[in-house]
Parts: C-alpha cells; sequence; structure tokens
C-alpha cells in the first residue's frame, strides 16, 4: 500500500540521515585528533564586549527593557575603558565606554557610531604558555605582558588580523 511505501522512504531517509551525520562527526573529530596537544587550553566564551556610545543607555535596555542583571560602572584606567558586565547565565555581555583620551574604544566609535561588537573573550588555563604558543604560531599579541583585566585575571589581545577579522582576547581561568 501507497502508505507503507511512504514510511518505508520516510524511515529509509532519517536512517541515511544518521549515517551521513556519523560520518561527518567522524571525520571532523579525525581533524582534530591530528592537532599535536598544547601546554594551555582554550576554554569557555566568557565574555563578548560591546562598545557603546552611551554606557547610561545601554545599562537601561538591558538592566530596565531587558531584565538583565547588571554591575555597576567599572572605570579601568590601564585600558583606558569604563565597564559594566551583563549577566546572561551562560556568558556575560560586556558594556565598554571610552575613559580618557588614549581610550581604543573611542577610536572604535569614531569609525563605529552606534557602537557594535567590539571584541570576544576566551578563558585559557595559563596565559603565559598560550602567549609563547602563539607567538611560535606567528599569531600577534598586542602587548609584551598580560594586563590585569576587569575580572582582576591576567588578560591579552590577539591581533584581529590573526584571527580572521576579529579581537580576541584570553583570559586567565
Amino acid at each position: 500500500p501507497p502508505c507503507e511505501i511512504k514510511k518505508a522512504a520516510a524511515s529509509h531517509s532519517i536512517f541515511h540521515g544518521v549515517i551521513t551525520a556519523k560520518r561527518t562527526l567522524s571525520s571532523t573529530q579525525s581533524l582534530f585528533q591530528n592537532i599535536p596537544s598544547s601546554l594551555w587550553k582554550l576554554g569557555r566564551l566568557n565574555h563578548v564586549a560591546l562598545a557603546v556610545p552611551d554606557l547610561e543607555r545601554a545599562r537601561s535596555l538591558y538592566e530596565n527593557v531587558l531584565g538583565a542583571k547588571v554591575s555597576e560602572t567599572v572605570p579601568l584606567p590601564e585600558h583606558g575603558v569604563y565597564t559594566i558586565f551583563v549577566e546572561l547565565g551562560n556568558t556575560k555581555l560586556e558594556l565598554l565606554h571610552p575613559l580618557g583620551e588614549k581610550s581604543p574604544i573611542a577610536g572604535f566609535l569614531q569609525k563605529n557610531k552606534s557602537g557594535g561588537m567590539h571584541h570576544i573573550c576566551i578563558e585559557v588555563d595559563d596565559i603565559k604558555s598560550a602567549m609563547a604558543d602563539l607567538k611560535k604560531k606567528n599569531v600577534r599579541i598586542l602587548s609584551d605582558e598580560a594586563k590585569i583585566g576587569a575580572h582582576g585575571k591576567p588578560v591579552v589581545f590577539l591581533h584581529p588580523k590573526d584571527c580572521d577579522g576579529v579581537l580576541v582576547e584570553l583570559e586567565e581561568a
């Protein structure tokens, strides 16, 4: 009967899809098995940083409109920014606003008047080993030494041209 033929075809299609997915996953896993292990490990996404032209307006959006838990404003003169963290459960947003004349965020906002994504931050278990290894792999680090970041932990930034156009911050977990 036509109904049983349709069921059999659907069952075959699902089975074929599962086999194809399993093969794809298998070949993807084998790609990563060939990468030598490092002395350091890349961890979880810590935050996504957004440059904002009006810090209080951005705070109000996340806190009062969207209902998020929002930190106090913290000045970080060494980095040239004011920062606010927005808790999202599995990660955070960092709202950045210029502090001082030499703020990198001021330059970013001159080019992007309404703000936008500035960087992503990924945790590492050993920042010094990560820095040494990345230098050997010709990934440019934007400072010679790690600085203490907003969470009181060492951080470094990787050059966006070496990271597919994304400014990447590494933070020691």
